[in-house]
């Protein structure tokens, strides 16, 4: 097997475990397991979770305040693993990259770029827990989770061809425009739900497609929107007003109204051929992996958040990001990175 072929079956692999990584975090998170260790990068001090009496009566005499509870922990630590596991294969990426940077069809800035990424999210992870949960370093942190993911399926998107035999044919210029602002509307939404869930806002409105059982509920933008809050107190069930956490839910629906919108128009009209030739493949995709993430909002809302539910709204919505990266993919072309 050539460096090449090498570094594209890599690059594919994170992408998969890239995805967990994505849905694991939102299980913990889900799960109120975000906390489960109230340390970085072990638990407790250990490399796995406290088992013994011994180790138990050591790790609740160190940190009095967060007494261990193994099942919480094991979740934890479980999406560290799969995460560490992770960062090894960016950085093999990087190193193939590097030393097959003189073959012209190789992507190298884009892995090293990645490497430094990882890094980034690593610390990003160590702050969500010693900074107690605080919401805007939480928001970050799937942020920079759903970043990795995207550029790992760029890469693969890149060297492995897999759209080889969609034979696209003339694309008008405007197609590059709408890719690229439906990218940016899947992102926004995807930091208000990320925002919305940091700040434990998700059950402020059990209603639908009411909220508070008015259309437009009291709201208070100032509060909902205030990204520092200091460190020190512990974000743990949040630490909001009833009234901002309506308006983070509130203006999460309003996004997710607009993500509607737009990529339901960009998928019919992919579908149906007006946006150049052979592309009714991503705008079926698009289009299916839209109603299924708003279905699943519209379930977490009646159904008061089920935690099955919840984390498979996580997931679909990495997958529509996906989605929109693949549309991007196609209508530009990829460049040396």
């Amino acid at each position: 097997m050539n460096k090449e072929s090498l570094f594209a079956r890599i690059a594919l692999i994170a992408t998969v475990l890239a995805l967990c990584v994505v849905i694991l975090g939102a299980y913990v998170r889900l799960s109120h397991a975000g906390l489960g260790c109230p340390d970085w990068p072990g638990c407790y001090g250990y490399l796995g979770v406290p088992e013994t009496d011994q180790e138990v009566q050591a790790a609740n005499a160190l940190y009095p305040d967060r007494p261990v509870e193994a099942h919480k922990a094991w979740k934890e630590m479980v999406h560290r693993y799969f995460a560490g596991i992770l960062g090894l294969l960016v950085f093999t990426l990087a190193f193939i990259a590097w030393r097959n940077r003189r073959n012209p069809r190789q992507a190298v800035k884009l892995p090293v770029f990645l490497s430094i990424l990882i890094i980034f999210q690593a610390l990003l992870g160590m702050w969500t827990v010693t900074i107690k949960l605080k919401p805007l370093i939480v928001m970050l942190h799937l942020m920079g989770g759903m970043t990795t993911l995207s550029l790992l399926w760029w890469l693969s998107l890149r060297h492995l061809n897999l759209f080889a035999r969609l034979r696209i044919g003339m694309m008008p210029a405007r197609l590059k425009k709408l890719a690229l602002i439906g990218l940016l509307v899947v992102v926004v939404q995807i930091m208000l739900g990320g925002w919305t869930s940091a700040n434990y806002a998700a059950l402020h409105c059990t209603d639908f497609p009411t909220c508070q059982g008015e259309w437009w509920p009291q709201t208070d933008f100032g509060e909902a929107f205030t990204l520092w809050h200091g460190i020190g107190p512990d974000y743990e069930g949040g630490i909001m007003s009833n009234t901002a956490r309506v308006t983070v839910h509130f203006t999460h629906r309003l996004g997710a109204l607009v993500t509607l919108l737009y990529l339901g128009v960009l998928g019919l009209m992919l579908l149906l051929g007006r946006l150049g030739e052979n592309l009714q493949p991503v705008g079926l995709t698009l289009l299916a992996v839209l109603l299924l993430q708003v279905s699943l909002g519209i379930a977490n809302v009646l159904l008061s958040l089920p935690l099955g539910v919840a984390v498979a709204h996580n997931g679909v919505g990495a997958l529509l990001l996906l989605t929109v990266v693949t549309l991007n993919h196609l209508v530009f072309k990829p460049r040396r990175a």
